[in-house]
């Protein structure tokens, strides 16, 4: 199993920035794709990006193109998410989450989550 740990969360107002963390001490190779998703109150979990482990290949939801960034330091055994022009909507419960398989669009796959971490943007 793999454990995750997200950070990094917090409440911020509309055009501002968070940078989220997630660190695992038991990041490997064999995995493929670590991903964050997000769960608003009432709504269902979405996926928000991924990047592929070996090749750093990255996914978005349409809603976060240009305005999120995700970004992975192996060393560290970290992968993060810069959110900027942060908007009402972002509004949620961030988890990130991780594959054997490629990151898709499809958002599937993945086994082993985090305890997420809340982002509240205030308008």
């Amino acid at each position: 199993q793999v454990q995750l740990v997200e950070s990094g969360g917090g409440s911020v107002q509309a055009g501002g920035s968070l940078r989220l963390s997630c660190t695992s001490s038991t990041l490997t190779y064999s995995l493929n794709c670590l991903s964050w998703f997000r769960q608003a109150p009432g709504k269902e979990r979405e996926g928000v990006a991924g990047i592929n482990i070996f090749d750093e290949i990255t996914e978005y939801a349409d809603s976060v193109k240009d305005r999120f960034t995700i970004s992975l330091d192996i060393a560290k055994r970290t992968m993060y998410l810069e959110m900027n022009i942060l908007k009402p909507e972002d509004t949620a419960m961030y988890y990130c989450a991780a594959s054997f398989s490629v990151c898709t669009s499809a958002w599937t796959g993945f086994r082993d989550w985090g305890q997420g971490t809340q982002v509240t943007v205030s308008s």
